[in-house]
């Protein structure tokens, strides 16, 4: 079996450029900013923007498993860096609002959505199910039975108001809900 060949360092930093400045630039001025501001926050030609990603919805998709991937890996790092494992959950759950507020509706926007929102379940789910168990097995949630697609599906709901509302904090919504989750629940469900 062939292994692929692997690609030289500085296209991959240009790519990981590309993607981290699609990304800003998705933020501030949506899916739509200007192929040239993305470039230009990339410190690279137009040219190599059109040869990473032939087409617009190849950057959308490309940045939003860049984002996938990067919280992957912050789970165990933050499972490894964080004092307790009830706050590295609590950290991971700060990036995946940050995503989730960024993105929404981002999906729906693209011809791959359902394959988007199989990739992010299949790649996001063991995460959070990871640092949930490690959390509940220190002692510092008491819901023995609250499942990841459950907490995740919670917060994603905690954070569909933010595009729509200015003073709806979703940060500040999420923490109220992640607080819950160090109390029993008073009538065992």
């Amino acid at each position: 079996m062939e292994t692929p060949p692997r690609r030289r360092a500085d296209v991959r930093r240009n790519e990981k450029a590309l993607l981290d400045a699609a990304a800003a630039a998705f933020v501030a001025s949506g899916i739509d900013a200007p192929v040239r501001d993305i470039a230009a926050r990339a410190r690279v030609g137009v040219g190599t923007v059109y040869r990473h990603f032939p087409s617009r919805a190849d950057l959308v998709v490309a940045v939003y498993r860049h984002q996938v991937e990067a919280l992957v890996q912050l789970g165990p790092q933050y499972l490894k860096s964080e004092p307790t494992p009830y706050a590295a959950l609590l950290r991971w759950v700060d990036g995946f609002v940050d995503f989730l507020v960024t993105k929404h509706g981002l999906p729906d926007a693209l011809s791959q959505r359902d394959a988007l929102h199989t990739y992010f379940l299949d790649e996001l789910l063991p995460v959070c199910a990871d640092l949930l168990a490690a959390a509940r097995a220190s002692g510092e949630i008491n819901w023995p039975d609250l499942e990841a697609l459950e907490l995740m599906r919670a917060i994603g709901n905690l954070c569909i108001g933010a595009n729509d509302d200015e003073r709806y904090d979703a940060r500040r919504t999420v923490a109220v809900f992640t607080a819950g989750l160090t109390r029993a629940a008073s009538d065992g469900t």
